[in-house]
């Protein structure tokens, strides 16, 4: 399988439904609340939910670039900016929406092959902290890239569990749905 048929319709599906939950979040709760949740936390040191989005946002855009062995563009250190200051500063809702919406824009615009003509070229990754990770593309999409994103993604989602929105397996998994065999969705 190609890295972009990898990456591509996972990002994107995954990017959907974080978007869905959020909305489901916008749904259940009074419009203060719903905005507040973007400052929940799992643990007082970890970072927000509004963070966790756009963390989920960048490890698909950086993934995207990385791979075309392209620089990143100047949105993507803004997007981290924004998401590591998102404690003081989480923005709404609908900011959120915004740059999910972004990240499935670019995704969407992509070319059928997009990720795969650098495949064969070693991925250098420098961490924050210094250290250098030496990857093939392959292993720094599987073992990298979609690692960090399901790592911002999961959390998310568990913020917004232990916030009390109602979210369950079909939420997660909600592209799933058109593969059911129609005679075998449970009646009633």
């Amino acid at each position: 399988m190609s890295l972009t048929k990898l990456l591509v319709p996972t990002y994107t599906q995954m990017l959907r439904a974080l978007s869905g939950w959020l909305k489901k979040a916008q749904e259940q709760m009074p419009k203060g609340d719903a905005e507040a949740l973007l400052s929940a936390r799992l643990a007082p040191d970890m970072f927000p939910l509004s963070t966790q989005v756009r963390f989920a946002c960048v490890q698909a855009q950086e993934a995207i670039f990385r791979l075309k062995g392209e620089t990143f563009p100047k949105s993507i250190d803004e997007l981290l900016e924004e998401g590591r200051n998102a404690g003081e500063r989480p923005g709404s809702l609908a900011d959120a929406q915004t740059r999910i919406d972004e990240t499935i824009v670019l995704l969407d615009g992509l070319a059928s092959s997009a990720l795969d003509a650098n495949a064969d070229k070693p991925v250098v990754h420098e961490l924050p902290n210094g250290m250098i990770l030496d990857l093939t593309a392959e292993q720094y999409a599987r073992d990298w890239a979609l690692a960090q994103f399901y790592f911002h993604l999961m959390t998310a989602y568990s913020i917004l569990r232990s916030e009390k929105i109602e979210l369950g397996k079909a939420d997660y998994v909600a592209h799933m749905l058109p593969y059911i065999r129609p005679e075998t969705i449970p009646k009633g």
